[in-house]
């Protein structure tokens, strides 16, 4: 098992497991994560298992505390420094799910970004998946502004000691 940052040869592979692990009104399209890609691929937490790309974690950085639906489309809203470190998705695909590949993931953007010097990370979740998010120390703040594919959020703050 390898963790990498992605690159720009990773667009196919990240693109279809993309497409694998979201329904089509919530899953960025391949121009999108180019787009992203060429902002900021080292946002991305890349997962192989033999050769293979099985999962990943992505998101960009701001000093906005918020995550809209505007940062998915518009990757010029990056800001390196930014304070805080938003998570777009966590996919996993689900033949390789239930092996740990998502918490190991999640723990790498969460120490990276501790390391980078930001308040926290922010993400959106589903309902069902409060309980997972909060285990790695999320809190939810209820449902969030965001409606990206028509789905109802919840906003989830990991905020790390000043």
């Amino acid at each position: 098992m390898l963790i990498r940052h992605a690159t720009m040869a990773d667009l196919a592979a990240v693109a279809e497991v993309e497409r694998r692990c979201f329904p089509l009104q919530e899953a960025a399209t391949e121009e999108e994560l180019r787009a992203r890609l060429e902002s900021y691929a080292d946002c991305f937490w890349l997962l192989f298992e033999e050769g293979r790309l099985v999962s990943f974690i992505d998101g960009m950085a701001t000093d906005e505390p918020d995550l809209r639906d505007e940062m998915y489309a518009d990757a010029s809203l990056h800001r390196p420094d930014g304070c805080w470190q938003m998570v777009f998705g966590l996919n996993t695909l689900p033949e390789y799910r239930r092996r740990g590949y998502a918490a190991m993931l999640v723990r790498t953007l969460v120490q990276a970004s501790r390391e980078r010097g930001k308040k926290g990370v922010v993400l959106t979740c589903k309902e069902r998946l409060i309980p997972y998010y909060a285990s790695f120390g999320f809190v939810d703040e209820g449902l969030s502004s965001s409606t990206h594919g028509d789905v109802a959020w919840h906003q989830m703050r990991l905020s790390f000691p000043s």
